[in-house]
């Protein structure tokens, strides 16, 4: 990778996957690419340049690859979850008519493409536990649904036109960095900002609802690193499953009370959030990842936890001492 667009950049993966990238690759090969609803702000936008880039237009896709030469994009534009079920249709447009409009310019102008796919790709009859790299998709939200055909689309350009696609399906993802925006895992982001905040967490989903987790530095690792790796080794390209942990609510509650004992939750269910949650994957295998091309995670539960508390102290000016486990 040289030179590399980021559509979708001010977005909750976007925002810090464009600035890893430009630490990586250097701030000026790096665009960030936004709709005006969405502008970039402070060092997003300082630290290199940025184009307004709507997804659903091709033909300014096709302008700014041209302006920045660039050989790679990063398509992060998406409805999340729950959003996607209140717009389907702008959901199908963005995440599957956006895609084409970027697979057929990178067809043309000879580009590689990141899409992200997701746990939400899989449905209510695929094996919940250690759910397999190969397996019955069928998923019961619009988001799943464009998340899958996402998946079919990006396989046949690179079989048909030979573009070289690549993916990973994202599990939840957590960060201190992006505020939570509307998706189904997001109350794993939530809590953590009540428990800083000492407020009383009130959780969307139930006791006993698993779903796979990633902290984000994980995910942003994962993003560059299935860019960069020898395709020769692959047997998959979109998309493989990626893991790091697997929780329910209890789970990470007792685990936040270690370091934070007074922290209190309740429940207080959505029955949206429930439905899609109980849809999804209680924990991937991601074998194949790992065969090939040597993903590993470096976060658990523990260590995120520790490091999101330091990082959301610091951010709302709360003094700061290591969280040591009582």
């Amino acid at each position: 990778m040289k030179n590399i667009l980021v559509i979708g950049a001010t977005g909750q993966i976007g925002s810090e996957l464009t600035m890893k990238l430009r630490d990586i690759y250097g701030g000026s090969n790096v665009v960030c690419g936004y709709i005006p609803s969405a502008a970039p702000k402070g060092e997003l936008l300082e630290s290199g340049p940025a184009e307004i880039v709507d997804i659903t237009d091709a033909k300014r896709i096709a302008e700014v690859v041209d302006t920045h030469k660039i050989d790679t994009i990063y398509n992060l534009a998406a409805l999340l979850s729950a959003v996607a079920e209140a717009k389907p249709q702008l959901a199908w447009a963005i995440g599957v008519g956006g895609l084409f409009n970027t697979l057929e310019v990178a067809r043309e102008k000879n580009c590689a493409v990141f899409t992200p796919s997701s746990i939400g790709s899989f449905g209510p009859d695929t094996p919940h536990v250690k759910t397999p790299q190969d397996t019955i998709q069928r998923p019961a939200t619009i988001y799943g649904v464009t998340k899958v055909t996402g998946e079919m689309l990006s396989d046949y350009y690179a079989r048909r036109f030979g573009v070289d696609t690549r993916s990973v399906r994202f599990p939840g993802l957590i960060s201190y960095t992006t505020p939570p925006g509307g998706g189904t895992t997001d109350y794993a982001v939530d809590i953590y900002y009540s428990a800083v905040k000492g407020e009383t967490f009130k959780c969307p989903l139930k006791p006993g609802t698993f779903m796979d987790m990633m902290y984000m530095p994980d995910a942003l690792r994962a993003a560059v690193e299935i860019m960069e790796a020898d395709p020769s080794r692959f047997i998959h390209r979109n998309s493989f499953n990626i893991a790091s942990m697997s929780f329910d609510p209890e789970i990470i509650y007792n685990k936040i009370r270690e370091y934070v004992p007074d922290f209190k939750m309740v429940y207080e269910l959505d029955p949206l959030r429930q439905k899609i949650a109980d849809s999804w994957p209680d924990s991937l295998d991601d074998t194949c990842a790992r065969m090939e091309w040597d993903w590993k995670p470096e976060f658990d539960l523990d260590s995120m936890t520790r490091d999101m508390l330091v990082n959301l102290r610091k951010k709302f000016g709360i003094e700061v001492n290591e969280p040591q486990a009582r």
